[in-house]
């Protein structure tokens, strides 16, 4: 280790520690702070990151173009940021009493700014900030993320087509190759957006069923009538317009991995079948006389909360035991904020190769501006992305469509008006979110977790003590009992809509209502559902469900 003048220390010789020699991820679970490169003008250096272990040890550790050591999680080879434009004057990374770190500017001139605000002096970060991740503009050329991470190497192997070395997507490819070879049922659990098919069609990859069908299925896309024709087949003749016998999509996926995204939405009956069918092993095709063998590994996905869809009667709780073979839950992309440099990247070489701009990414002349700026970068990195990987994507698409032909990339106005929307509620709410990402980094520090009992939800943005009763009856009236309009408008997440229902004894559940008062609505409002929601004042799915249960329709 060596020290520089007046003590500052440099990490040249702390990050360059040889993966062998470190210990093993799963046995560590002691989170440290690190930089990673979110952007840099060689975009090959994107991804890398600086671990500051022995932060808290020193008095001090530089930030400039010669230090620290930066290289890719894991490997040995590392070199400093480099770029000509950054300052030798090197800023100070200072830690402080409860997991705070300060960081003071360099003398001189040297342009720095930290989440979006210049930095003059000095700013303390607090934990709650670290941890949420704080984005470090550095010459408006490289752009660092200042987190918190696993000291220890990623487990070698397959990356299994995941982008990312996040400490939550590195458990994420442990999971896929615990369960890949078994026939396990399992349960992926994670936001929209989040990647489950990808994570699916990665366990099916990874296993021995490789070779064999993958069929991918939305269980929302298909309607309650037609899902027990649609999953398990049906025989010629079996309901009006048969006219020949299907397979179905387990006989499609036969001896291979069958997905069903969004399994909260399978009807009852059709969860009867479910059940029956990993129980058994048998399914039996709609106006078949006998049940038949299968051999397919289910794999399902939700985004729901199966438990509160439990506890209000519209899942059975023995299937969500039997899909629950072994759980999966996927980080939202706002607590893996440290891999979006590495997927922006992959996105923007996707598209530019579709529409014929790949050189856009080629590496500017010394002196010449990259075509994307850094510091449209910091302002991605610091958005948390309610839509996840799949509306980082869209907007990657929507910048590169919109700056065919120009010499630098262009934020279009719909970005524009995205980030700008989306600054003053991160800035209102920053406590929430905060909280969100302290609570996703202390699953990430458990060792060897293997699963969680619920999905990775944000946390609201108001405490659900905060709802009184009036504003709850309130939102849902304005929603028209839609549960999910309503805990949007309340600040809060559905989990905790249900929790306040259920402790209502003004709001009535569709679960809980008399068949008789069903079927008298159901009669006197000709089979309306809107009518009925209006009258009953209960959830149109829930009411939906019930009626199928009473079958009135």
């Amino acid at each position: 280790m060596a020290v520089g003048r007046t003590g500052l220390t440099t990490l040249a010789a702390a990050t360059t520690q040889h993966p062998d020699v470190a210990p093993p991820r799963r046995a560590c679970a002691r989170l440290v702070p690190a930089l990673t490169v979110l952007y840099h003008p060689d975009l090959e250096r994107v991804g890398e990151r600086a671990v500051l272990a022995d932060l808290a040890l020193r008095d001090a550790v530089a930030l400039s173009r010669m230090e620290p050591y930066f290289g890719p999680p894991g490997a040995a080879r590392r070199a400093p940021l480099g770029d000509t434009h950054l300052s030798r004057k090197p800023l100070r990374l200072i830690a402080l009493p409860d997991g705070r770190i300060r960081l003071c500017a360099a003398e001189g001139r040297a342009r720095a700014a930290v989440d979006g605000a210049p930095l003059e002096a000095s700013r303390d970060l607090s934990l709650a900030e670290v941890t949420r991740g704080a984005v470090i503009e550095l010459a408006e050329r490289v752009v660092l993320l200042l987190h918190l991470t696993d000291p220890s190497p990623p487990e070698p192997g397959d990356r299994l087509g995941l982008i990312g070395d996040n400490d939550g997507l590195e458990r994420t490819r442990r999971d896929i190759r615990r369960v890949a070879d078994l026939g396990v049922a399992i349960l992926l659990r994670g936001e929209t957006g989040t990647g489950k098919e990808l994570v699916a069609r990665a366990i099916h990859q990874a296993g021995d069923r490789r070779h064999q069908p993958f069929v991918a299925v939305n269980m929302a896309a298909i309607p309650p009538s037609l899902a027990a024709a649609e999953l398990f087949g049906a025989e010629r003749g079996s309901y009006t317009g048969a006219v020949r016998s299907r397979p179905g999509y387990f006989g499609l996926a036969e001896d291979g991995t069958l997905f069903l995204d969004e399994i909260g939405e399978a009807p009852l009956d059709v969860q009867a079948m479910l059940l029956r069918a990993l129980e058994t092993g048998e399914i039996q095709a709609v106006g078949a006389q006998q049940p038949k063998n299968t051999r397919v590994r289910l794999i399902t996905a939700t985004d729901a909360d199966l438990e509160a869809r439990v506890a209000e009667g519209a899942f059975r709780a023995p299937l969500l035991h039997r899909l629950a073979g072994y759980e999966i839950t996927l980080p939202p992309l706002r607590g893996r904020r440290d891999d979006i440099g590495r997927l922006l990247l992959h996105f923007l070489r996707e598209e530019l190769a579709t529409s014929g701009e790949a050189h856009r990414l080629d590496s500017p002349a010394p002196d010449g501006a990259p075509w994307l700026p850094a510091s449209l970068v910091a302002r991605l990195a610091r958005y948390d992305w309610p839509g996840n990987v799949r509306q980082l994507r869209n907007v990657t698409r929507q910048l590169v469509v919109g700056s065919r032909g120009a010499a630098r990339l262009e934020e279009a106005p719909a970005i524009e008006h995205l980030l700008q929307r989306a600054a003053p509620e991160q800035r209102r709410h920053a406590g929430g979110e905060r909280a969100a990402a302290a609570s996703w980094a202390r699953q990430e520090s458990a060792a060897a977790a293997p699963a969680s009992s619920g999905p990775a939800k944000g946390a609201g943005w108001r405490k659900p003590s905060d709802v009184g009763e009036e504003e709850l009856i309130d939102a849902l009236r304005r929603s028209r009992w839609d549960f999910k309009a309503a805990a949007e408008q309340l600040g809060i997440s559905r989990t905790s809509l249900y929790a306040l229902v259920e402790s209502c004894p003004q709001v009535r559940q569709a679960s809980h209502l008399p068949p008789d008062e069903v079927a008298r609505c159901y009669q006197e409002c000709e089979g309306h559902i809107d009518a009925m929601v209006e009258r009953l004042k209960v959830s149109k799915r829930a009411l939906q469900r019930r009626i199928r249960e009473l079958r009135l329709a």
